[in-house]
């Protein structure tokens, strides 16, 4: 297999309008079924981990019971969710791991009847061998203190299948970003790929809005798309250290990396 996982969107609609989110900027769209199918069809050479997840909340998918369903068939199932639509995956035993974004948190509920919603139905995935991924990422000290207090009420984070993931923050790549370095890596087209709701294929799940638009999977082949000149010249210059495209410059993801290993993971 070439990629240990592509990002597919399958919609790019969210309930939420959080404020460490570079946002969309593209047509509201819900992937229909045929689509969905397309893409499974094309993929399935590539890869056997399917992640949902890029811009928007999967769990809005009108679909998203049969969507998992039919893809469990050929691939792992991954979904990253702000947590809130957690009760829509119904009886569902064919998701691999859930990641919940608790920096979602929008405080219309109080946080512990959030936290203790999500928990529960959690819970019953977690039951249905699902992993569980808290994630707290780029939350303020307080707040994160408290989401951990909550949490370690229900969890001593020692059992098999149930993890917290902290991250420091990262730049999201745009244009506009202060922010531009054109030294450094990324595993995107590497170990790796996105496809935005349309089609459109990126190479890493940052590229939000597109704009490294390397084709489109509902009417370009595939393999020429990953042999293509311009889809090599990218991954040589991950792999030299050099950000050829400059919505990698404004992105410093991979440059927090230690520097070693970085060396380490392309030789």
């Amino acid at each position: 297999m070439r990629f240990k996982k592509i990002y597919l969107e399958i919609t790019n609609n969210c309930n939420l309008n959080c404020s460490f989110c570079i946002h969309n900027t593209r047509p509201k769209k819900f992937m229909s079924m045929e689509e969905f199918k397309t893409i499974l069809t094309k993929i399935k050479p590539y890869t056997k981990y399917l992640y949902f997840h890029i811009l928007g909340e999967p769990l809005l998918h009108p679909q998203i019971n049969e969507f998992i369903d039919l893809a469990s068939k050929d691939f792992s199932i991954n979904i990253t969710t702000n947590g809130y639509f957690l009760s829509k995956i119904v009886n569902n035993k064919n998701i691999r791991q859930i990641n919940i974004s608790l920096q979602s948190y929008d405080k219309h509920l109080p946080l512990e009847e959030y936290l203790n919603n999500i928990i529960i139905n959690a819970n019953k995935l977690h039951h249905n061998n699902t992993i569980i991924n808290y994630r707290l990422w780029a939350l303020n000290d307080t707040l994160k203190a408290q989401m951990k207090d909550i949490l370690l009420k229900h969890y001593t984070f020692t059992e098999k299948g149930i993890y917290l993931s902290e991250e420091t923050m990262f730049i999201w790549p745009s244009l506009s970003n202060t922010y531009s370095n054109p030294n450094g890596t990324c595993k995107g087209l590497i170990t790796h790929m996105g496809i935005l709701v349309d089609g459109t294929i990126i190479p890493c799940c940052l590229d939000s809005n597109g704009l490294i638009n390397l084709g489109n999977i509902f009417k370009d082949n595939l393999e020429d798309i990953l042999n293509s000149a311009k889809v090599n010249h990218i991954i040589e210059g991950f792999k030299h250290h050099q950000k050829y495209e400059k919505l990698c410059q404004k992105c410093n993801f991979y440059d927090r990396i230690d520097k070693q290993k970085e060396r380490d993971y392309y030789g």
